[in-house]
This record gives structure tokens, sequence and C-alpha cells, in this order.
């Protein structure tokens, strides 16, 4: 058996879906960063797949490493966020973040 673009695909779509499911469910504030990465990481899988069955040179790995990039510098920046979060009202839920001027 060999692995396909199909197969990519569906686990793409699985990853998509939990972290949109984390996203939109879940009320603590790293939970939701940790559903954003398994959203962006289902981007990265697409790109690298359809660069590798497309047949060109290197687009979707080196757009792919931007992503990864661009994820964690935004990680840093919320996670700095959470912690000033913590710091101020002693929860990370996110239905008590409406002001961070506490």
């Amino acid at each position: 058996m060999t692995v396909g673009l199909e197969h990519y695909l569906v686990l793409s779509a699985a990853l998509f879906s939990l972290g949109l499911l984390a996203v939109i469910t879940k009320k603590n504030a790293v939970t939701v960063l940790m559903g954003i990465e398994l959203i962006l990481n289902a981007a990265n899988i697409n790109f690298v797949a359809f660069a590798r069955f497309i047949d060109t040179d290197l687009d979707g790995q080196i757009f792919a490493i931007f992503v990864i990039v661009t994820a964690a510098a935004s990680a840093a920046v919320a996670l700095a966020i959470v912690l000033n979060l913590y710091e101020r009202l002693h929860s990370i839920n996110l239905e008590e973040a409406d002001s961070l001027a506490g």
C-alpha cells in the first residue's frame, strides 16, 4: 500500500478539525493556543504534500518553514499575554479576559 495525497489530506483535515474544535469549545487560553497550532500544522501538511505530489521544487517546504517561524513568534507573544493575564487576574479563563486593565 502506498501513501497517496488523499492520506495526507485526510490527516490534515483531521488535525484542522481537532484544532478548530479546541479553539471554539475551550475557555482555557493555553488550550486555545494549542488549537491554533494544530490548525497551522494542518496547513503545513497540505503545503508539503502538494509540493511533493505536484513536483514543484521546494515551494511547499519553504512556505511551511515560514509558517513555522511565524507561529513560533505569535506563540511567544500570545504566551506573554497569557502570563500577563494570569498575573493580573489569577486565572487564564478567556471569559474573564475582557480587559487587561484589571
